[in-house]
């Protein structure tokens, strides 16, 4: 079998923004890329991006393609929401959860505010339909409720989170609650933001959710109107979050992908909604325009023609 790395497509050696690296082997296993240029295409300009906080990474190598003060601690609004979907994924592989679970709403769960699908205390909803109101209208309430279903406490849930990140390597990271409302000391970085990215991308299933545009809950009671408009504005777009509080301005963390080719672009502190799309679109078309991936051969594996 072959697994994707990465050949930057430029041309005469051109510089494309600000240097790549490599994401550290303890936060991402699978970063071992062999790197081959492929041929020169059209040169560009350095990339202009004005949010004060992004990057671009391939999904499956961790190559960073282009940073911008990636590593400044921000508030992420719900982008939060990917480490607590995350956790619950993780959870439903290791046979803890599923999906047909019927969760129960605590009154600390109906009384987030913001973003919310408007859960009674004692409501019951499966954890399938939780999670699609996380990832489609970044529901707070169905964060807190998911988060009580795992933990029992949303405090142990958040202490589940600041562990994990711990172990991927998210140094710039800490999580005061599953939500990503407004708490002090709540900070990340678009780096951090695209390492659990990354790691959820891995879910096949979030993409069923995070690709709806349109859809509803309580036998057609409730309508639910997806928060990212790349998933219908973008090709090959199939995630993720988009975030926003006063403090940490318009946020998005995406995903597509095009021809074998997964990347992940994150923006963080941006002044206007319309403009994080056009930011983190300019991101993506910059690395499917001047990259592409390569199949390289994995260890001991025979080569024949």
């Amino acid at each position: 079998m072959y697994s994707p790395c990465l050949g930057p497509i430029l041309a005469n050696g051109g510089d494309p923004g600000a240097p790549y690296s490599e994401f550290s082997p303890a936060t991402a296993p699978l970063a071992v890329p062999v790197t081959a240029a492929t041929g020169p295409k059209t040169s560009e300009p350095r990339l202009a991006i004005t949010a004060p906080s992004a990057i671009l990474i391939e999904a499956t190598s961790g190559r960073v393609l282009y940073e911008k003060d990636a590593h400044a601690k921000r508030p992420p609004a719900s982008i939060t929401k990917i480490m607590t979907m995350l956790l619950a994924m993780e959870a439903i592989q290791q046979g803890k959860i599923k999906l047909e679970d019927k969760v129960i709403a605590s009154e600390r769960a109906s009384l987030q505010g913001g973003s919310q699908i408007w859960l009674e205390v004692g409501e019951e909803m499966s954890l399938a339909d939780l999670l699609k109101a996380i990832a489609v209208v970044s529901a707070n309430d169905a964060s807190v409720a998911v988060a009580e279903h795992i933990a029992g406490a949303e405090e142990i849930f958040v202490d589940m989170m600041n562990r994990r990140a711990a172990e991927l390597g998210m140094k710039d990271t800490h999580f005061v609650n599953a939500t990503g409302l407004p708490a002090p000391g709540h900070l990340t970085s678009a780096y951090d933001i695209a390492v659990m990215s990354r790691e959820l991308v891995k879910h096949p299933k979030v993409h069923e959710w995070f690709t709806i545009w349109i859809d509803y809950l309580r036998s057609g009671k409730n309508i639910l109107v997806n928060t990212n408009r790349l998933i219908k504005d973008y090709k090959g777009c199939d995630g993720l979050k988009t975030g926003y509080t006063e403090e940490a301005g318009y946020c998005l963390a995406a995903t597509a992908s095009r021809d074998g080719l997964r990347l992940i672009a994150v923006v963080l502190g941006l002044p206007d909604s319309k403009v994080r799309f056009q930011e983190t679109a300019k991101l993506l078309d910059y690395g499917f325009r001047y990259f592409v991936g390569v199949p390289v051969a994995k260890r001991d594996q025979v080569i024949t023609e």
